[in-house]
């Protein structure tokens, strides 16, 4: 096995004091005082993370939105220049190969951000399709990208005179000591906040300057650990989990995430049957009712009758309960305020099926 791939802040983080384990073949600072902790400043005050290992994809040439458009699932044509947008690069039976944010910078240019493990596979499927004159080029090591998460994200970046004034998924370009930065009010835990990237080089000048403001705010640092906190109890899905090359976007429910009226994007015919026929499967949310720890691969019991399995699971801070996102059969009837049972190594755990999100949506 190959060692895994290193950030360009990973000496800083370090002196942080960070522990490590990798993902997506990467090595990822997954937390510095705690999950809890962080996930609490996130939630509460700031979070300051580090999420580099983020693909990123270019696809420049004449007609290039229109291009990306004919092949990624969203309809680029609901947004124009400075505006991104989360959508999906599927297969041709429909299921999900990447999903992926899609920057707007111009009819001929569109700036893509795909998960780490699949930027390869994204650029691949793109270049396979590329008509002539239409170049895509994966730029994994051009850029960093750093999220500043929580309701003081704002006065973060004012702090550093950085742009906060965009409405949801919009992005202004802008510069922090000399050193150019693109902006953009988005992220990946609920909360009001920002994804910066500036070039892959120049990271650390960035990052510092944001690390300072961060606990100026009462902020800290924070890692994969409390990410997946975040993002799980907002219901966010993660590649691999609630959607992957077995799982399609209508499953997930991202259907949203699918321009249904486009005459061309990979896996149309695919997903158009199975929005005819309904998916066979459903994304649920799972709250332990009592004490246990939902992890993924476990199996969901109506009785004695497994009805799914759950994909992402884990312990709630907000909530301080066990969680979890579920695929669950849609013929076996279920439905939200209905108690299911968890198989946890041989002990039963009870759960109530809830609609996602399990705490309140703020980014918007």
């Amino acid at each position: 096995m190959s060692d895994p791939l290193r950030g360009p802040l990973e000496e800083r983080h370090r002196e942080q004091g960070a522990s490590f384990a990798e993902f997506g073949g990467w090595l990822m600072p997954v937390s510095y005082a705690g999950t809890v902790a962080e996930h609490a400043a996130t939630r509460n005050a700031v979070g300051l993370f580090d999420v580099s290992h983020l693909g990123k994809a270019l696809v420049k040439g004449p007609g290039a939105a229109e291009f990306v458009n004919s092949t990624l699932t969203n309809d680029l044509n609901r947004i124009q220049p400075g505006k991104a947008q989360y959508t999906l690069c599927c297969n041709e039976s429909g299921g999900v190969i990447d999903d992926l944010i899609a920057y707007y910078v111009s009819s001929d240019e569109i700036f893509l951000v795909p998960n780490a493990a699949n930027t390869a596979a994204v650029v691949a499927a793109l270049k396979d399709a590329a008509p002539e004159g239409i170049s895509v080029t994966d730029e994994h090591r051009s850029y960093a990208v750093l999220a500043v998460q929580g309701p003081r994200s704002s006065e973060v970046l004012s702090q550093l005179g950085l742009p906060t004034d965009m409405d949801y998924m919009g992005y202004a370009d802008a510069a922090l000591d000399g050193v150019p930065v693109r902006v953009c009010r988005s992220g990946y835990t609920g909360e009001h906040g920002y994804e910066l990237l500036p070039p892959w080089d120049s990271a650390g000048v960035v990052f510092d300057a944001l690390l300072a403001a961060v606990k100026s705010a009462d902020g800290q640092l924070a890692g994969l650990g409390a990410r997946d906190t975040l993002r799980t109890e907002m219901g966010y899905p993660l590649h691999g989990h609630e959607l992957s090359a077995d799982i399609s976007p209508l499953q997930a429910r991202c259907g949203w995430a699918i321009g249904w009226k486009k005459d061309a994007f990979f896996g149309r015919d695919a997903l158009l049957a199975e929005k005819e026929a309904g998916p066979p499967r459903l994304l649920r949310g799972l709250r332990a009712v009592g004490r246990g720890v939902l992890r993924p691969d476990l199996t969901v019991l109506d009785g004695d009758r497994s009805v799914g399995v759950t994909t992402s699971g884990t312990f709630s801070p907000t909530l301080k309960t066990g969680i979890a996102l579920a695929l669950v059969d849609v013929d076996a009837g279920i439905e939200d305020g209905q108690h299911v049972t968890v198989d946890v190594r041989g002990r039963g755990l009870e759960c109530e099926v809830v609609k996602p999100p399990f705490v309140g949506a703020k980014t918007r």
